[in-house]
C-alpha cells in the first residue's frame, strides 16, 4: 500500500510523548509507529497476549496488556511509568476499531494519561484502506496545550473529549483539502 505521512515534525524528538489515534485497523500501532524515528509503546488488549507466539510479538513490537471494560490498575501505572521515564505511548481512546471509518467518542483513559503526566499529547488520524493497493494517510497534529485543564483539574473525560476533537479536525481538515 502506498502510504502518505503528514506532520512528522510535530513529534518531540525527547521526552514523553502521548500519540492519540483513531483506530480503523489492527495494523494501526504498526502504521503509526513505522513512521516516527522514536519507539513506541502501546496497550492491546489482554486477550492477544493468550497465544504465546502472538503475546511475545506483541511485547517486542512494544506492546502491553490491558483489561478492557473496567480501570486496570497494572495497565496505567505501566503506562505512567513509561512517560515519566520520557518514552512514547500511543493509545486508541477509542477503545475499538472503528468499522466505519468513522470517530468515535474517547474512553476517559487518554484524558488520565495527558492530565497525570508532562507528556506531549499528540492527535494523530489514520485515513484510508489497508487493501492491496490501497492509499493510507497518517497525520500528525500539532500539540496539544492541556496547561488550563492541568492546571484546573479537569476531569479525565474532559481531557478525553478534548483530545478526541483534535483527532476529528485533523480527520476534516485533510478531507477539506483533499477535495
Amino acid at each position: 500500500m502506498r502510504v502518505r505521512v503528514i506532520g512528522r515534525e510535530n513529534i518531540p524528538e525527547t521526552g514523553p510523548v502521548l500519540l492519540c489515534s483513531n483506530h480503523i485497523s489492527n495494523l494501526d500501532p504498526v502504521l503509526v509507529g513505522s513512521h516516527m524515528k522514536r519507539s513506541l509503546n502501546f496497550m492491546a488488549k489482554e486477550e492477544l497476549f493468550e497465544n504465546k507466539t502472538a503475546g511475545a510479538l506483541l511485547k517486542r513490537l512494544g506492546a502491553f496488556p490491558v483489561k478492557r471494560g473496567s480501570s486496570d490498575r497494572r495497565a496505567l501505572k505501566k503506562g505512567l511509568g513509561l512517560l515519566d521515564d520520557g518514552h512514547v505511548l500511543c493509545l486508541f481512546p477509542e477503545g475499538t476499531r472503528s468499522k466505519t471509518g468513522e470517530i468515535k467518542s474517547g474512553l476517559a483513559g487518554s484524558g488520565f494519561f495527558a492530565l497525570r503526566s508532562k507528556a506531549s499529547i499528540v492527535p494523530v488520524v489514520v485515513i484510508g484502506s489497508y487493501k492491496l493497493f490501497g492509499r493510507m494517510t497518517v497525520i500528525y497534529g500539532p500539540p496539544v496545550d492541556m496547561d488550563s485543564m492541568r492546571a484546573r483539574k479537569a476531569d479525565a473525560a474532559e481531557a478525553t473529549e478534548m483530545i478526541m476533537e483534535h483527532i476529528r479536525g485533523l480527520k476534516k481538515e485533510h478531507m477539506e483539502q483533499s477535495r
